[in-house]
């Protein structure tokens, strides 16, 4: 079943157009041909941001869409977060009086007269979230926004949203090693009609592959606790719990990961985020696997939640611009 955005039937599965972000040819050549792969694969909803890779992001998508008829796809964009020459994030501007400057430029990059759904990429504690929200309906109003979205915030915070303008998507982070959403956001998206975008499904890669030694040792440290010393050990070996699953049941880790999220309900919308073609037909492959309340069952005792070690994301948010840790 395909749910109606715009006059569009939107695929079940969304692909994330965060990778397509390096400045090279080939790059972006394989970042066009992943698009391509998707469309024809009846992948119609990309998801990207105008801080990816500072704007590159939605300069490929630009190049991948030309020939497309403008009905036939649905981009959702996130804006606000704040980019550094290096390519980091260091803060975040959501303030209303900026949310047009931030679209113009988007609406170009893009080559497009107007965005499906438009999002703050986080909320700002300093600044309430009915003013944001408020300065994207009038660029619904205007006819350069379609519908609103928000990104990464907890149930009173999207009631608050919804009440200001109807909110279409919620997009959170939700994999077996990040279950949050099922306490508060998932019901409260339900009451209101709210769809869900699942992003994160693979656990930043911990339900992607094979680990090795070396593997791990590698991946030690950055800003993700899921990978601090100590925590990658205990969570890798969970992964490889699942990973015995996923042989049993003749598929890859990633699949298994994908089609859990999809038994979760109709509403929730995962993303694929890659520019491999044969990472994106793997995981459409998980559209076809049908897992039982037992299967369910199965996959999350064997990663239960309170062994799982360490945040998928470090506790940061937002005041006035600036990160306050939470």
């Amino acid at each position: 079943m395909k749910e109606q955005r715009n006059g569009l039937e939107l695929s079940r599965i969304g692909l994330g157009c965060g990778h397509m972000s390096n400045v090279n040819e080939a790059a972006k050549s394989a970042g066009i041909a992943a698009i391509h792969a998707a469309f024809e694969s009846g992948i119609n909803h990309l998801n990207t941001a105008d801080f990816y890779g500072a704007g590159r992001s939605e300069m490929v998508i630009a190049d991948a869409l030309k020939g497309y008829k403008r009905e036939d796809y649905y981009i959702s964009l996130k804006f606000g977060a704040l980019n550094t020459l290096d390519g980091s994030l260091y803060g975040l501007d959501v303030s209303p009086n900026h949310v047009k400057n931030y679209l113009a430029y988007s609406l170009k990059r893009l080559n497009l007269d107007y965005i499906d759904l438009y999002q703050p990429a986080r909320i700002d504690l300093g600044i309430p979230v009915e003013e944001t929200i408020g300065a994207i309906s009038e660029l619904v109003k205007a006819g350069y926004v379609r519908e609103i979205g928000v990104s990464q915030v907890d149930a009173e915070t999207l009631r608050r949203a919804h009440a200001t303008y109807p909110i279409s998507l919620v997009e959170s982070e939700y994999s077996l090693f990040n279950r949050s959403i099922e306490k508060e956001i998932l019901p409260t998206a339900r009451e209101l009609g709210i769809g869900v975008v699942a992003f994160g499904a693979v656990a930043h890669g911990l339900l992607a592959g094979n680990w090795t030694e070396e593997r791990i040792h590698k991946s030690k440290g950055g800003y993700i606790p899921l990978f601090f010393e100590g925590n990658i050990e205990k969570n890798v070996a969970l992964a490889k719990k699942l990973g015995e699953i996923a042989v049993k049941k003749q598929m890859t880790l990633s699949q298994l990961a994908l089609a859990w999220i999809l038994s979760k309900g109709e509403e929730i919308k995962p993303l694929i985020g890659t520019v491999s073609p044969v990472h994106l037909q793997d995981a459409l492959q998980s559209l076809d696997i049908h897992l039982t309340e037992a299967d369910v069952r199965e996959i999350e005792e064997a990663i239960p939640e309170h062994e799982i070690a360490g945040a998928s994301f470090p506790n940061m948010q937002f005041r006035n611009g600036k990160t306050v840790r939470g």
